[in-house]
């Protein structure tokens, strides 16, 4: 579901640290840095005393216009009088109170594939469906690829076997997993890969970590290219995930999930799940792109040549990771701005900060006002 809220963005430059003006008006703050203000448009670390407070920064350009700063937050620690929201017992505006954690490396998904059902020479196979972004643009319903084995035989003497060489039968697997694609005779005579037959190991690695344990893990994913365009959305990236089912007897072309559901010989247990990094500095920047029609006063679009872009700042730092925080709210007056006669405009505040003590503190102040901040 969309999201329409109004959004301003502020991000805590790298240089102001830990520190947080406790004293001075908006009218004080120095060029990008970041406070929280009263009522009165006084600095505090203490919001939740008033009946209100907004987040400003200040501007380096200021032409016909003051700081940059939100709209009225109400937290709701002090009964409030007036036509008020009273989305909250104590009259709040707030809806929605979170952040997120900046993690700067994103993570793969790993599969263990463990608990062997089969015996000495029963055929069994393996297939693995992969999707990400690009794959399922590539392949209808992910790109499937079976590999098929014969367990290893047994010497058990007259008697049947009932167990299989686990160590044998994962190591075949591996062989066959990590194989590569076919090769192609071109017409001048030269061999070469061929373009269109990817394979399993172009994605995936494959271990044996101890007996009877098949490790598989996705590789991590290449950067997409990023336009040399300022107004371009350069920040795009991929996350690949997929599926794994182990049966007895050869690949088919039926659906394997409803033809071999019954006839499962092991167990595929998901023990990491992909994910994208979060907090980037190129995520931020691209943050502050999206929203910036929102937080300038006038020149309300981040046209290509740098001209016509004199209100544009950047407050990110390259290499930087940052925690966002988000606070959805609705007006403070009931009547102040409504879409019709029974939907409110609501905002959206978005602070990205360093992951730190520069984080550490912001969180304090804004849960003096606000109360727990659920992470997600």
């Amino acid at each position: 579901m969309a999201d329409f809220s109004l959004t301003t963005l502020f991000v805590v430059p790298v240089a102001q640290g830990s520190t947080f003006p406790s004293s001075g008006s908006t009218q004080a703050l120095t060029p990008g840095q970041v406070g929280i203000f009263t009522n009165a448009y006084v600095a505090t670390t203490t919001p939740g005393t008033a009946p209100y407070f907004y987040v400003a920064q200040g501007r380096d350009n200021t032409y016909l216009q003051g700081s940059k700063r939100s709209d009225k937050i109400a937290g709701g620690t002090i009964a409030l009088t007036g036509n008020v929201q009273t989305i909250r017992p104590a009259g709040s505006n707030v809806t929605e109170w979170y952040k997120t954690v900046g993690v700067p490396t994103p993570t793969v998904q790993e599969t263990e594939v463990t608990g062997w059902n089969v015996k000495c020479g029963d055929i069994v196979t393996m297939t693995l469906r992969l999707h990400s972004s690009y794959i399922d643009t590539l392949y209808f319903n992910g790109f499937t690829r079976s590999v098929t084995v014969q367990a290893p035989c047994c010497d058990c003497g007259g008697d049947p076997c009932t167990t299989v060489d686990e160590e044998a039968l994962i190591n075949a697997f591996i062989e066959k997993l990590e194989a590569t694609a076919p090769s192609f005779l071109d017409p001048t005579g030269s061999t070469g890969s061929n373009p269109d037959n990817v394979y399993l190991s172009t994605f995936l690695e494959f271990s044996q970590p101890t007996v009877g344990t098949l490790l598989i893990e996705g590789k991590p994913l290449t950067r997409y290219g990023q336009p040399c365009d300022v107004a371009a959305f350069p920040f795009e990236y991929d996350r690949m995930y997929f599926r794994t089912f182990v049966y007895s007897g050869p690949a088919t072309t039926a659906d394997f999930i409803v033809a071999d559901a019954c006839n499962i010989v092991a167990t595929a247990t998901v023990t990491q799940t992909a994910n994208y990094a979060s907090g980037t500095s190129d995520e931020v920047i691209q943050l502050e792109k999206n929203f910036y029609s929102y937080q300038a006063g006038y020149l309300k679009h981040l046209y290509r040549m740098a001209g016509y872009n004199g209100n544009f700042e950047s407050w990110v730092s390259a290499g930087t990771t940052y925690d966002l925080y988000y606070i959805k709210f609705n007006e403070y007056e009931k009547s102040a701005y409504q879409w019709g006669d029974y939907i409110y405009e609501d905002s959206m505040v978005i602070i990205a900060c360093p992951t730190g003590a520069a984080s550490t503190a912001l969180s304090a102040i804004l849960v003096n006002a606000l109360g727990a901040v659920t992470t997600v």
